[in-house]
């Protein structure tokens, strides 16, 4: 089956939700033939190369959707790549070319108990995961960010406690990640998971949730969005790498 062409959006407007992370309204015309219902599902917004080549993509998650607009949220950073580059400097009227939406990734309601981690990249989709909980879900949401100002009001289950971990340089190793999960007690009963952060900080977590805490697949979802150092070209060979090198241990 073909891919779908790209849809080009127009830029609604854009705010500075906190220190390090810009939303960027989504609009126009060719949003009438956008699936509905599509929040946290991804889209690749498509920048022309520069000196030829073919286009970059760039990956980010729908934070919020409407009939007349969708909300994409976009982690400024040092230094500032080309989408961060982008989202503060677009103004109304600008236009961009949209691939997707891809596929939803929803953390799995059949379980007692539910915990979602991940840094400032991963916060659209842990916002809308935590806000399409059952109202009776218990259980943790652990979301680093680069300072106390990018902490920001989410709608959560009363049941799911949501702590914040400030961390002015992610990415690395990932140790400061793991033991801040680790202090979180672990619940009785089946837990889901849903973590997505760098790519150095997903492998230590995938270790320490399969290896340690036995977590099935059914119950498991685990992605990198960005690798410490790499452009989204270079994080996707690293991945590609890394999953082939997983089918092997299977």
């Amino acid at each position: 089956m073909a891919k779908p062409k790209p849809t080009e959006l127009e830029v609604v407007q854009t705010s500075r939700i906190s220190e390090h992370m810009v939303r960027v309204t989504l609009g126009g015309s060719g949003l009438t033939t956008f699936p509905q219902d599509q929040e946290s599902a991804y889209i690749k917004l498509i920048f022309p190369a520069v000196g030829g080549g073919g286009p970059h993509l760039r990956t980010y998650s729908i934070r919020n959707q409407r009939a007349d607009g969708i909300d994409i949220d976009v982690t400024l950073h040092e230094p500032m790549g080309l989408a961060s580059t982008w989202a503060l400097n677009a103004v109304a009227g600008d236009r961009i070319l949209v691939g997707g939406p891809g596929p939803r990734k929803l953390i799995n309601h059949d379980a007692d108990w539910y915990l979602l981690v991940g840094d400032m990249t991963a916060l659209p989709s842990i916002s809308v995961n935590l806000a399409k909980l059952p109202s009776e879900a218990r259980g943790y949401a652990l979301i680093e960010v680069m300072s106390e100002d990018d902490i920001q009001t989410i709608e959560h289950p009363t049941g799911v406690t949501v702590r914040w971990l400030v961390n002015p340089h992610p990415g690395g190793e990932g140790s400061a990640f793991l033991s801040a999960v680790e202090a979180l007690p672990w619940l009785k009963g089946r837990a889901a998971v849903w973590a997505a952060c760098e790519f150095n900080g997903m492998k230590v977590l995938r270790r320490y949730f399969r290896k340690v805490r036995n977590v099935p697949l059914s119950h498991l979802y685990l992605s990198s969005y960005w690798k410490l150092g790499q452009a989204e070209e270079g994080h996707k060979a690293a991945k590609r790498e890394d999953s082939e090198s997983e089918e092997a241990l299977v």
